[in-house]
């Protein structure tokens, strides 16, 4: 179980530009400073995965994100309030370019997340500062429910590692809401955790608009 001194010290090495793997409420991943170029670009190097795919930036809390974005559409906003926290990646309109670093090509949107943290994680509420985060494996490798299953080589490679126990396994559903004030218009990029289906009663929607 993971404990106020955990969070502590993840927040920590994140502050100082290291790179940490730890226990989300889908898988395991890894997280560095969104601000912090180097640490950004290890972290991609050691997954061997393109510097221009766009990440996830992670909120420890609701509140922190909504602070932290607050130029964020009214309808786009009551919508990441409706979904989060909870398993679930949101693409978010970034007119302000905010987090370029996980943005890849399209600065312009912004992927968010703000984890579930119950039982044994919600030590983790408590971190204050915004990470980039991916899964904790290789470029295409198996997504990683327990510590043991994260590979040896990105175990070894970051300067924190932290144990949660078993997670579910599932990484997030990524739902598009870069044109939801605009149009309406929600779309399923990856059904993962949560259904689909799901995602629209929450939105009070009947159909996706499409699947990317």
């Amino acid at each position: 179980m993971l404990t106020a001194a955990d969070a502590a010290e993840l927040e920590r090495c994140i502050r100082r530009g290291g790179l940490a793997l730890f226990p989300a409420d889908t898988v395991y991943g890894l997280a560095v400073d969104p601000e912090s170029s180097a640490a950004v670009e290890r972290l991609y190097r050691l997954k061997g995965r393109p510097p221009t795919r766009p990440a996830a930036v992670m909120f420890f809390a609701l509140e922190r994100l909504i602070a932290t974005l607050p130029e964020l559409p009214a309808r786009t906003r009551a919508a990441a309030e409706r979904l989060l926290p909870g398993p679930v990646t949101l693409v978010v309109p970034n007119p302000r370019r905010r987090f370029p670093l996980a943005c890849g090509p399209a600065p312009e949107r912004l992927g968010v997340r703000v984890p579930a943290l119950a039982g044994a994680l919600s030590p983790l509420r408590d971190v204050d500062a915004p990470v980039l985060q991916s899964s904790a494996n290789l470029s295409a490798g198996p997504d990683a429910a327990r510590f043991d299953d994260v590979d040896p080589a990105v175990r070894a490679a970051v300067d924190l590692a932290l144990d949660g126990g078993e997670l579910p396994g599932t990484p997030s559903t990524v739902v598009d809401l870069s044109d939801y004030d605009a149009t309406g218009d929600v779309r399923i990029l990856r059904e993962g955790a949560v259904p689909a289906a799901t995602v629209q009663d929450a939105l009070g929607r009947a159909s996706s608009g499409g699947r990317g």
